[in-house]
C-alpha cells in the first residue's frame, strides 16, 4: 500500500510539470489513482513518521461538525486542541489557515474556521446530515449508488477558512466469501504530496473502517485519486530524502468493538499497533 504512495511521490518528483501556484512553485501531475488494501494493514507511512493520534482526533472533529462550537457548525480550531489535550488555540495544522489575514475578516470568534468539511458533511446547506443518510443507506440498501458525501459546497465557500481539499467520496460494497465488504473511493482536489496526502490517505483508512463497522461491513479497498498532485519546491530535498528509505511493516489499527454508532467513537477507541517508522522529515507548511 505505501508503495502506491511512494510510486505516485516519485512520478510527481521525476515528472511532474513544473508551475508557479498562490503559494510557492511546485511540480505537478494530474489524476493520479492510488489503491490501498485495508486488510493487509494500516497505510500510516513507515518511510517516515506520521502522527496517528493527530489524524484519528482530526477525523472525529470533522464528524462531530462544529456541534459543541460557539456558533454551532461552524468548525472551532479551540476545540480541535481541546480534544488534542492542547492549550485553548494552541497551534494545530488549523492554524496556518485559520490565522490568514483575509479569513479574519470572517470570523465570529476565536479560533473559527468557519463551514468546512465536518460542518458540510454533517450540516449541508443548514439541515442535511450526509453521514447519517449514508450510514442509513449502508444497512438499508447496500447497493445504492447514492452513497456519496461531499465537503465541496460552492455557494459556502467564501464562509471557509481553506476551501476544501478533499472534496468528496463515494462507498461502494460487494459480496466476497459470503461477506459484505466495503470500499471507499475520495476524490482530492488539491494535492500536496509530501505533507498533506500522508494525512489524507490514514485519515480516510480509519474513516473506511469506521463506516465498515457500524454498518456490520469489512472495510476492503481505500481508493484515492489524486487531482493536482503537486510537490513545492521547498519541499524537494524532504522528498528526496523520503524517497530514498527502505520501506517497513504496515502497523495494524484496532477500533474499540463496541461502538456501533458513528457519533460515539472517542480517541481512546483507536490503537494503532506495531508502528515503526523511520524518522520524521520536516518541511514547511505552504
Amino acid at each position: 500500500m505505501e508503495q502506491a504512495y511512494l510510486s505516485a511521490l516519485s512520478q510527481v518528483y521525476n515528472l511532474g510539470n513544473p508551475r508557479t501556484t498562490r503559494n510557492g512553485i511546485t511540480r505537478a501531475n494530474f489524476a493520479i489513482q492510488m489503491r490501498h488494501d485495508l486488510r493487509e494493514g494500516h497505510p500510516l507511512l513507515t518511510t517516515k513518521f506520521v502522527p496517528a493520534k493527530t489524524v484519528n482526533v482530526e477525523l472525529l472533529w470533522f464528524l462531530e461538525a462544529g456541534k459543541h462550537s460557539p456558533v454551532p457548525y461552524r468548525m472551532s480550531n479551540e476545540r480541535l486542541c481541546e480534544m488534542l489535550g492542547l492549550a485553548p488555540l494552541a497551534r494545530t495544522i488549523w492554524s496556518h489557515d485559520q490565522g490568514k489575514p483575509k479569513w479574519q475578516e470572517s470570523v465570529q470568534f476565536p479560533g473559527d474556521c468557519g463551514r468546512i468539511y465536518g460542518a458540510q458533511w454533517r450540516n449541508w446547506n443548514g439541515w442535511y446530515d450526509q453521514i447519517a443518510m449514508l450510514v442509513h443507506l449502508l444497512r438499508t440498501d447496500p447497493t445504492s449508488r447514492y452513497m456519496k458525501v461531499t465537503a465541496w459546497n460552492p455557494s459556502e465557500m467564501p464562509d471557509m477558512c481553506l476551501p476544501p481539499c478533499h472534496g468528496d467520496f463515494q462507498c461502494f460494497v460487494a459480496e466476497e466469501d459470503g461477506k459484505k465488504m466495503l470500499d471507499l473511493h475520495m476524490n482530492q482536489r488539491s494535492c500536496d504530496m509530501f505533507l498533506g496526502v500522508p494525512f489524507n490517505i490514514a485519515s480516510y483508512a480509519v474513516l473506511l473502517r469506521i463506516l465498515a463497522q457500524v454498518s456490520g461491513m469489512t472495510a476492503r479497498e481505500l481508493v484515492i485519486t489524486l487531482n493536482d498532485a503537486h510537490i513545492y519546491d521547498a519541499h524537494r530535498d524532504a522528498v528526496a530524502t523520503q524517497l530514498s528509505r527502505t520501506l517497513g511493516k504496515l502497523p495494524t489499527l484496532r477500533i474499540n468493538p463496541g461502538r456501533c454508532e458513528i457519533d460515539d467513537f472517542t480517541a481512546s477507541d483507536f490503537e494503532v499497533i506495531g508502528y515503526d517508522p523511520q524518522a520524521k522529515i520536516s518541511a514547511p507548511l505552504l
